[in-house]
């Protein structure tokens, strides 16, 4: 496996522990805790998930870029803040607005939220 290859497939592994401690949250938003906003629920979920993302980017997945933790941890929490506004927005219409299931609707505005991450963390937060 190339570098290249390695640093996506970590990637890939942090983003799905990531995705797994933003979708538990949210389940436990919407049905344990019966936020009434979906779009809500997603944002407190997208915080967990968005720490666990960090984490996950400065020790494993960059773990051979890093800088001091606090500039970098500014820059990704400034490029996530964009990110989680974007995927709460794309949850809110499709699950406040048309009222379709908030699972697709998460599975949706996680797609392009991994392109983007992957992309600004590269270029960007780890570089």
């Amino acid at each position: 496996m190339t570098p290249g290859q390695r640093e996506i497939f970590r990637y890939v592994v942090n983003g799905l522990m990531a995705t797994a401690v933003h979708y538990m949250v949210l389940s436990v938003n919407m049905t344990v805790l019966e936020f009434r906003f979906a779009g809500h629920a997603n944002f407190v979920a997208a915080l967990f998930g968005i720490t666990a993302s960090f984490l996950g980017s400065y020790y494993y997945v960059f773990s051979g870029k890093r800088g001091r933790m606090l500039p970098q941890l500014a820059k990704f929490g400034g490029f996530y803040a964009v990110i989680a506004v974007l995927h709460g927005a794309m949850l809110w219409l499709w699950t406040d607005h048309f009222g379709f299931d908030y699972r697709i609707g998460f599975l949706n505005a996680t797609a392009l939220q991994v392109s983007l991450s992957y992309l600004g963390n590269k270029y960007i937060v780890f570089r």
